[in-house]
């Protein structure tokens, strides 16, 4: 983005990218959370990590560490995104 043009169409542009970013980011997140955690919980109890059923685990642990990982994907997949934007900090 050249910050001498007045023309708000790279702007859209990169904030329609970042919202899309952050949109299918969400969805892994709600699919991991709810998916694996509440919806699949009882599927998942027939094995076990330890002595606690991997249900538990996962919706206690699992989650939490994919959540951390998408967070680490987001900032990667926003630095990539600036640079193709050429947005500065």
């Amino acid at each position: 983005m050249n910050p001498n043009d007045p023309s708000p169409r790279p702007h859209r542009a990169y904030w329609r990218s970042n919202l899309r970013l952050i949109a299918c980011l969400l969805s892994v997140w709600a699919a991991v959370a709810f998916g694996l955690s509440l919806l699949l919980a009882p599927w998942l109890n027939q094995w076990k990590i330890g002595n606690l059923p991997l249900g538990f685990w996962w919706a206690q642990q699992g989650s939490i560490l994919v959540f951390v990982a998408l967070v680490f994907l987001y900032a990667w997949r926003l630095d990539r995104l600036d640079r193709k934007f050429g947005v500065k900090e």
